[in-house]
């Protein structure tokens, strides 16, 4: 069973690999775990720089948003967090970046074709592209889960906003994160290149199965 205290040392850390990982500027995205009561959840809050960002700083939230334990404001993002974790009963890790590639992709509207079997391994298929919302409300939540619903990929890029990924924990979301911006630079790079070349549904299917079925070791986080 782990601690609050344990889950407040995780959370933090989580927050700061988005930094290490070169995900975000200055003191945006941010990072959730559901937590074991499968009633609330803990995120960081809203507007610190990630080198004071401490565990002790963490904030524990209700499914609507609702702060239960903490002395700071949320992140601002909390209300989209909320919105999945009640709509997506799977998902026990939540993370929103505006990385640099990623972001570029939304910023022209567009899902990122998937030309890598990096993709394919860990999404599935293309990154979806959902709506445009603002935040501050349930909207971009709604937009994250009707374009996940459904589909293999763990990331979302929204319109003109950035990424947000889900996964089965924090740490899950967090390397879909890292990836997605991974295959996001590489394919944009690739664009300026040429004509991307998609790889065909049959291949993504087996690339798929394998990664997520026989790679790696036995219990390991993929």
């Amino acid at each position: 069973m782990t601690t609050h205290s344990q889950l407040r040392e995780k959370i933090c850390k989580l927050n700061i690999d988005l930094q290490r990982y070169g995900l975000v500027a200055w003191t945006s995205g941010n990072v959730s775990e559901r937590m074991e009561d499968g009633k609330s959840f803990m995120i960081k809050p809203s507007g610190v720089m990630y080198e004071e960002l401490k565990p002790s700083q963490m904030i524990i939230c209700d499914l609507d948003g609702n702060v239960l334990e903490g002395e700071l404001a949320p992140s601002s993002d909390t209300q989209t967090h909320a919105y999945i974790y009640r709509h997506m009963s799977h998902v026990n890790g939540v993370v929103h970046t505006h990385s640099n590639y990623a972001a570029a992709w939304a910023a022209i509207h567009s899902a990122i074709p998937c030309a890598l079997t990096a993709m394919a391994d860990e999404f599935g298929g293309e990154i979806p592209l959902g709506p445009f919302a603002l935040i501050g409300n349930d909207e971009i939540g709604k937009g994250v889960v009707e374009s996940l619903t459904g589909h293999r990929s763990t990331a979302v890029l929204m319109k003109n906003h950035g990424v947000f990924t889900i996964g089965k924990s924090a740490t899950a979301a967090v390397k879909s994160a890292v990836m997605c911006e991974d295959v996001a630079k590489t394919t944009w790079i690739a664009k300026t290149m040429g004509t991307l070349q998609i790889i065909s549904p049959a291949d993504i299917d087996k690339l798929f199965d394998r990664y997520q079925n026989v790679y790696g070791q036995p219990g390991s986080t993929k």
